[in-house]
């Protein structure tokens, strides 16, 4: 039976693989649980891929250099091909005279007694993770995987099958949310576009029969067909700034934020500005809401306001929140009228992504005084 104070760490393991959502933060989470909670010195976790290695391969208690002294990532053989394969525990008290066992690089530290676990969620093998040399010893003396340190493992296996099965549906759902955010700005780039292609054909046949008998007007005409191109290029710039990839994971919510507004500065003939105060880096989920809602109030700001002038600003709040603020000096709206009408300008995702991470937006807005999108989330 575990005793009081193996509950509690049973219970800390678990609430910290759930609260996250990413999938390597889990495997990184689940690994660094089954270490401390069991007591090893080395902890590994491999997911496999379908070519007979893994995909990924997350350690605790090897350092950079000696993970890069090491080398490639191993093969799916021995004794990780055994739990894998045939979805097995298996506890050595040496692997290395274990008769599947094949070697290792250099590098590698030396193991010996053993203790591995499959992850699995029903028949599926999600991945092989498994613990080696123990630190503390027995009430004997001894230093090696009990059978109570198995059935510890194994329940932490089985939560971890769950964590990482809601952070693989997460990811997914995300990539299909950013797929249906590719398909409404092709839908919106053809719309917008393809409008202003038509009337400049329509101008052009009008200045084509007016340059003889009106030069006047002609020329008139020849001047629109000027500002229709300039507007269709201004949307194709801004389609092609939305439909590149943020690099959130490499540079950050700041970062990424701020090459943003320098593009469509570049882009537009609107000023666009952006400031920022003591923001710390937030959950990569919050990041993405912030910049998700950032984007589509310069969507509105850019193509609907008139604006001559835009300001982003992000600043903390609290212990660790943020606020963002897009405020435009545009021709605005009635928020209300906008309702009424069945239209939405986005404001319906941007709450939408506000209240998906525990977050507030606001809309501050009325015809001839401009608009003011702000939205405030919480931190990690």
């Amino acid at each position: 039976m575990v005793i009081r104070s193996g509950l509690a760490a049973v219970s800390a393991a678990l609430l910290a693989m759930n609260r996250q959502v990413e999938v390597r933060e889990v495997l990184q989470t689940i690994v660094h649980s089954a270490r401390d909670l069991l007591d090893a010195e080395y902890a590994a976790l491999g997911v496999p891929d379908d070519r007979g290695g893994f995909a990924q391969f997350v350690v605790a208690g090897v350092s950079d250099e000696q993970w890069k002294a090491i080398g490639p990532l191993p093969r799916r053989h021995g004794i990780l091909a055994a739990m894998l394969d045939d979805a097995a525990p298996q506890r050595l008290a040496d692997v290395r005279r274990d008769p599947r066992f094949e070697g290792w690089p250099a590098a590698h530290p030396e193991l010996s007694d053993f203790l591995g676990m499959p992850v699995a969620d029903g028949d599926e093998v999600l991945g092989a993770l498994f613990l080696a040399n123990k630190r503390h010893g027995g009430p004997h003396g001894e230093r090696s995987f009990t059978e109570e340190d198995e059935r510890l493992l194994r329940l932490l296996a089985e939560h971890a099958a769950i964590a990482l099965t809601n952070a693989r549906l997460y990811e997914r759902a995300r990539e299909l949310t950013v797929a249906g955010e590719r398909a409404r700005l092709a839908h919106e780039l053809h719309d917008a576009v393809a409008q202003k292609l038509f009337s400049l054909r329509l101008t052009a046949q009008a200045a084509t029969a007016l340059v003889d008998r009106d030069p006047g007007r002609a020329k008139a005409e020849l001047h629109e067909i000027t500002r229709l191109a300039a507007d269709a290029a201004d949307e194709l710039r801004a389609a092609v700034v939305e439909l590149r990839p943020a690099a959130l994971e490499e540079d950050g919510l700041v970062a990424t934020l701020r090459t943003q507004v320098q593009v469509l500065d570049r882009a537009h003939t609107a000023d666009i500005g952006f400031t920022v105060h003591g923001v710390r880096a937030l959950p990569a989920a919050q990041e993405e809401a912030v910049l998700r809602v950032a984007q589509e109030a310069l969507h509105n700001a850019l193509r609907h306001s008139g604006a001559a002038g835009v300001t982003v600003t992000l600043e903390r709040r609290g212990a660790g929140g943020a606020v963002l603020r897009v405020t435009d000096d545009g021709r605005g709206f009635d928020p209300g009228a906008v309702r009424r009408a069945g239209r939405h300008l986005g404001l319906v995702s941007m709450r939408d992504r506000a209240a998906s991470v525990g977050g507030r937006l606001t809309v501050r807005s009325a015809p001839g005084q401009g608009t003011r999108v702000e939205m405030e989330v919480p931190g990690g």
